[in-house]
């Protein structure tokens, strides 16, 4: 008997135990990849709402305009978080008049890969991030 006629076939052997590897590891290259594009955005989101909120002349409205904000700027990223939460810390603005102080906020989002169909790979990844932002120490009050 030839080799040839021996080793016919072992290709798609090879194929077969190969490709659940190969499917392995293509989605988790997605989902690496896809919680990378998330904590950017995520990343982002804190920045610009942390800024926005510097900028209010008062706790409850800087409240309100982070949390807008993130929204807005999470939305512009095309990011779909299936929940979303977003933390104010706003005891920069109880500091007196002269003195420095922060804003802060924390964002957390909750992203969704089921739509990946990958088995064995987590239906959900949570990704977070926080900025702190000055508030301008001789702001109008």
């Amino acid at each position: 008997m030839k080799a040839e006629a021996r080793e016919r076939g072992s290709v798609s052997v090879e194929l077969a135990l190969l490709a659940p590897a190969l499917l392995v590891l293509l989605s988790f290259a997605v989902v690496t990849g896809r919680s990378q594009v998330a904590e950017n955005a995520v990343e982002e989101a804190a920045r610009a709402a942390a800024r926005e909120a510097s900028l209010a002349r008062d706790a409850a409205t800087a409240a309100a305009l982070a949390g807008a904000q993130a929204e807005r700027t999470l939305a512009a990223q095309d990011l779909r978080c299936e929940r979303t939460t977003v933390d104010v810390d706003t005891a920069g603005f109880k500091a007196p008049p002269g003195r420095p102080g922060d804003v802060t906020v924390s964002i957390t989002c909750v992203v969704g890969m089921a739509d990946l169909l990958a088995p064995g790979l987590p239906g959900s990844v949570t990704v977070e991030a926080s900025f702190a932002s000055p508030v301008d120490a001789y702001r109008e009050r």
